[in-house]
C-alpha cells in the first residue's frame, strides 16, 4: 500500500506560529507542503514520534550576512543549527552584487571592514561568476544548501556598479546615475530581490578605514532606488541607523517619509544603550506606530539579549590586543602565545601596559563593568557581580589581572562577553518591553558576519530556553515566542507561504525537546575558505529540523540533505485546506 504521507509527525504539541494555544495532534507532509493536521490514520515514508515534544514552524532569520557563505558553503551554520529554515541576506546595504570585475576589491574591503570577514576568505571563497544582481541570484539558485535564502539588493554594490570610483568616494550622484540606479533596482526586484537595504552607521568603515560608499548618500538617491523597487513590484526597505542621542527623530524621519511616498514598508535596526533603559527606543517605536497607522508598516528589529562581542586569544580582539608587548606575539600560534603569556615577566608587562589606538571594536575590549566570562553554560543575562570589574574587586586584584587569568583558561581558549547595549541595569526587562511592541520583530543575529567577534545567530535557542523556560522574572509564553520567531518574521518579509503550521504551507518544521533545550558555548572552527576561522555555536534539544519536508539535522547532527532553495521575491499565502481536524 502506498504511504499517504512523505512525513508524519505523531502526537506532537503543535505550536503553529499564529500565537494560538498549543494543541496535541499529528502532522502530515506531502510534496514539501503540510498536507494535514489532526488525528491522522494514514502511513508515511518517515515517521517521527513526538510525544512530549514541541512542533513549530521553521524559524525565519531576517538579518543575516551569509552572502559569501551561501556561495562557498552548503551549510548556513550557526543558523541552521538553531531551527532557522529561511535566512535573509544583503542586509545593511553590503553584499557582492551587482559588481564588475574591476570593483571586486572595493566590495571585499567594504565587507571586510563592516562585517569583519577576512579579505583572504572572500578572495578564496568567491568565484565571482556573476556581474549583475540577477546573475548573482542565478549563482545562488544553482548551489545546494541546507536552508532557504532570500536576498535584498544592497546599496553599496549598486552605487559602486553605477558610479565606479565616484561612488566609492561618496560623490553626489548625477541625474544619470540616479536613473541608472532606479532601473537596476527595478530589474533586481523583477529578478527576485526581497527588497533594498542601506545604512548610515559611522562605525561601518571599510578595511582601509574609509566610510562605506553609501554613507551619507542623499535622501533623494535612496528615494529614487526605492521608486525603482516599487516599479518592479515592490519590496521591503531595510535600514541601519546610527544609535542617536537623544532620539531617533532626525535619522528615521527621512526614511519613513520615503516609505510613505513610495508605498513600501520599512524595517530598521533598533538598539538601546546600557546607560539608560531605552535611550531613544520609545521615540523610534512611537514614530513607527504613528507611521504605520497612515502608511506602509514601519517595523523595528530588536535583538533579544545583550548586543555584544566575544573576545578571546583565538579571536579578533581581547583586552591586550592593542598593547605593544602583545602585538609582538600576536601572529604566533595560540599554543606559543599561551606559553609566552604564562611567563611572569610578560604577564607583568602586559598587565601594566596601556593599549594604543585601534579599531572601534578593539577599543571596547576594556569595558570591565560590562565584560563577563563566557563559560560552558553561557549566561546572557549575567548580574553586575559577574562582571570582570566586580570579580576583580572581590579577589582584590586589578581587572587586568582577573581577565588575564580567564583568557588563559582551557589552554588559551577562555572567552569573554562584552555587553555593548540592550542591557541597562544588568537586566533584559527593557528588551522584553521592546520585543512585545506590535511594531517590533526579533532579529539582528548577523549570521555570516563578524566571524571572529560575534556569535549571535544562536538567538532562537536563547529565546525558547531563556525567555520561555528559564528566566527569573517576567517571561514569554511558548506560543508568543514561537510566533515571534516564525510568522512575525515571515509576514515582515512578505513570505506568506511559511511561518505557520497549516495545510498548504511550506513544510519547514522544528521538533524540539523544550526540557532538554540548551545553548552550548561558542567555539572556534577553521572551516572558512583559506582556513579562515569563525565562531560556531551548537545547541541540545533540536530533535529534528525539516526544510520542505526533508530532514536537515537530527539531534544536532546534519543529515547531509540540502533541500534549501533561493526564494525569489514575496510569496503569497497558500489556499487554505480543510484538512485540519482538532
Amino acid at each position: 500500500m502506498t504511504p499517504e504521507y512523505d512525513l508524519l509527525i505523531r502526537r506532537g504539541t503543535i505550536v503553529d506560529g499564529s500565537g494560538g494555544a498549543p494543541f496535541v495532534a499529528d502532522l502530515g507532509v506531502s510534496d514539501g507542503r503540510i498536507a494535514a493536521i489532526g488525528t491522522l490514520k494514514g502511513g508515511a515514508k518517515e515517521v517521527v514520534e513526538a510525544d512530549g515534544l514541541v512542533v513549530t514552524p521553521g524559524f525565519v532569520d531576517v538579518h543575516t550576512h551569509y552572502d559569501g557563505q551561501a556561495i562557498w558553503s552548503k551549510r548556513l551554520s550557526p543558523s541552521s543549527a538553531h531551527g532557522v529554515t529561511t535566512a535573509i541576506i544583503g542586509n545593511c546595504g553590503v553584499g557582492f552584487a551587482p559588481c564588475r570585475k574591476e570593483d571586486h576589491a572595493t566590495l571585499v574591503r567594504v565587507m571586510e571592514g563592516v562585517e569583519d570577514i577576512p579579505g583572504i576568505v572572500m578572495t578564496e571563497g568567491l568565484d565571482w561568476s556573476w556581474e549583475t544582481f540577477p546573475d548573482f541570484l542565478n549563482a545562488l539558485e544553482v548551489r545546494p544548501r541546507d536552508i532557504d535564502i532570500a536576498a535584498y539588493l544592497p546599496h553599496n554594490p549598486l552605487r559602486v556598479y553605477v558610479m565606479g570610483d565616484r561612488g566609492a568616494r561618496r560623490e553626489v550622484a548625477t541625474a544619470d546615475d540616479l536613473a541608472r540606479m532606479r532601473a537596476l533596482a527595478r530589474e533586481a526586484i523583477e529578478a527576485g530581490a526581497i527588497g533594498f537595504a542601506t545604512d548610515r552607521v559611522k562605525n561601518h568603515l571599510t578595511a582601509d578605514k574609509q566610510f562605506v560608499p553609501s554613507y551619507a548618500a542623499a535622501t533623494g538617491e535612496i528615494e529614487q532606488i526605492v521608486e525603482g523597487m516599487a516599479e518592479g513590484g515592490g519590496g521591503l526597505i531595510q535600514f541601519v541607523p546610527d544609535i542617536p542621542i537623544p532620539g531617533y527623530q532626525d535619522v528615521l524621519a527621512p526614511l519613513i517619509e520615503i516609505s510613505r511616498r513610495t508605498g513600501q514598508p520599512l524595517t530598521f535596526s533598533l538598539a538601546t544603550g546600557n546607560d539608560s533603559r531605552y535611550r531613544g527606543a520609545d521615540d523610534a517605536l512611537n514614530m513607527s506606530e504613528a507611521a504605520s497607522r497612515t502608511g506602509p508598516r514601519v517595523t523595528a528589529q530588536v535583538f533579544p539579549r545583550p548586543i555584544g562581542l566575544v573576545f578571546g586569544l583565538e579571536l579578533s580582539a581581547n583586552p591586550f590586543v592593542l598593547c605593544p608587548s602583545y602585538k609582538q606575539i600576536a601572529d604566533r600560534p595560540l599554543d606559543e602565545r599561551v606559553a609566552l603569556m604564562r611567563d611572569p615577566e610578560l604577564r607583568r608587562r602586559l598587565i601594566a601596559e596601556a593599549p594604543e589606538e585601534g579599531h572601534p571594536y578593539t577599543m571596547m575590549a576594556r569595558n570591565w563593568a560590562w565584560m563577563f566570562p563566557l563559560t560552558e553554560r553561557p549566561n546572557y543575562e549575567p548580574s553586575a557581580a559577574d562582571s570582570i570589574a566586580a570579580r576583580a574587586k572581590a579577589r582584590g586584584v586589578t581587572p587586568e589581572e582577573e581577565v588575564y587569568d580567564l583568557l588563559l583558561q582551557d589552554e588559551g581558549r577562555g572567552k569573554l562577553l562584552v555587553a555593548l547595549g540592550n542591557f541597562p541595569d544588568y537586566s533584559l526587562d527593557g528588551v522584553l518591553d521592546l520585543i512585545k511592541h506590535p511594531n517590533a520583530v526579533i532579529g539582528l543575529g548577523d549570521g555570516g558576519a563578524h566571524y571572529a567577534l560575534i556569535c549571535d545567530a544562536s538567538y532562537p535557542t536563547f529565546v525558547l530556553a531563556h525567555w520561555v523556560r528559564d528566566r527569573n522574572g517576567e517571561r514569554m509564553t511558548l506560543e508568543v515566542a514561537v510566533k515571534a520567531l516564525t510568522s512575525n518574521q515571515a509576514q515582515l518579509m512578505g513570505l506568506s507561504d511559511r511561518g505557520l503550521l497549516r495545510p498548504g504551507y511550506k513544510a519547514d518544521i522544528n521538533v524540539i525537546d523544550l526540557a532538554a533545550l540548551r545553548l552550548n558555548a561558542p567555539y572556534v572552527v577553521n572551516d572558512l575558505p583559506a582556513g579562515g576561522k569563525r565562531l560556531d555555536q551548537g545547541a541540545d534539544g533540536y530533535v529534528a529540523t525539516f526544510v520542505s519536508g526533508k530532514c536537515i539535522a537530527r539531534n544536532g547532527t546534519p543529515t547531509g540533505n540540502f533541500p534549501g532553495r533561493l526564494v525569489r521575491g514575496r510569496q503569497p499565502a497558500p489556499a487554505q485546506s480543510a484538512a485540519t481536524n482538532r
